[in-house]
């Protein structure tokens, strides 16, 4: 890992798994949590990670041919409109979301639902939606992250203590808007998982999901 992949908030990562594994963080929520001060811009890697120390890490890059995935201390768990960044409190809004007024109060919003210790980047797909949405999608995060306390309890390294959903989910959690109308899937299994996934973040548009079993291959 390279120093500039620890983040900024790399200290307070590093104590909270501490206390987790110690048994002193005996909630997922870090409203009583200290934070610790952010690690200098031009540090040294050996001067924060030691050698057999626990670490909690994020995979952001996968590896490709002989090169390793790339990893990160910086933890963000993103969800439909929002990413989650425990030990921040910063909250950023899409620049995509050109409307001032609109900028404002998603700010304001997540200002007033986030809870502490938490940063926020507000999605462009977030324009124009409701409080109760957005709030939908901020518990659904929050959930993820006790997940992934609930693990690190118990983990041994190395262990994943939280899955990213896969890819086809992925992909319609960040594309799907309100022009779509059909989706074809030529897998049983992917069907039944869009469907469910559909069910929970659009239920009006479950129907256009469509099951292609046709003889001639879909491609």
């Amino acid at each position: 890992m390279h120093y500039l992949d620890l983040g900024p908030q790399a200290n307070s990562l590093k104590k909270f798994v501490e206390q987790v594994k110690n048994g002193k963080q005996n909630v997922s929520n870090l409203m009583y949590f200290k934070n610790e001060s952010d690690i200098k811009k031009d540090g040294k890697i050996n001067d924060i990670v030691k050698s057999g120390q626990h670490l909690l890490v994020q995979v952001a890059k996968e590896p490709i041919s002989a090169k390793g995935p790339r990893i990160t201390t910086e933890i963000s768990l993103a969800g439909r409109y929002l990413v989650l960044i425990p030990f921040a409190d910063k909250i950023s809004v899409s620049s995509k979301i050109k409307n001032y007024e609109e900028k404002s109060r998603l700010k304001e919003l997540m200002q007033s639902i986030k809870p502490k210790n938490f940063g926020v980047i507000v999605r462009t797909v977030a324009e124009g939606k409701t409080v109760a949405e957005l709030e939908g999608d901020l518990n659904d995060l929050i959930k993820k992250w006790d997940e992934c306390y609930k693990q690190l309890k118990t983990a041994e390294p190395p262990i994943r203590v939280l899955g990213e959903m896969d890819r086809t989910n992925s992909i319609l959690r960040d594309f799907l808007n309100a022009s779509f109308n059909a989706i074809h899937v030529n897998d049983q299994k992917i069907y039944e998982d869009l469907k469910l996934y559909l069910k929970s973040i659009a239920p009006d548009k479950v129907d256009i999901i469509k099951l292609y079993n046709g003889k001639v291959p879909i491609f």
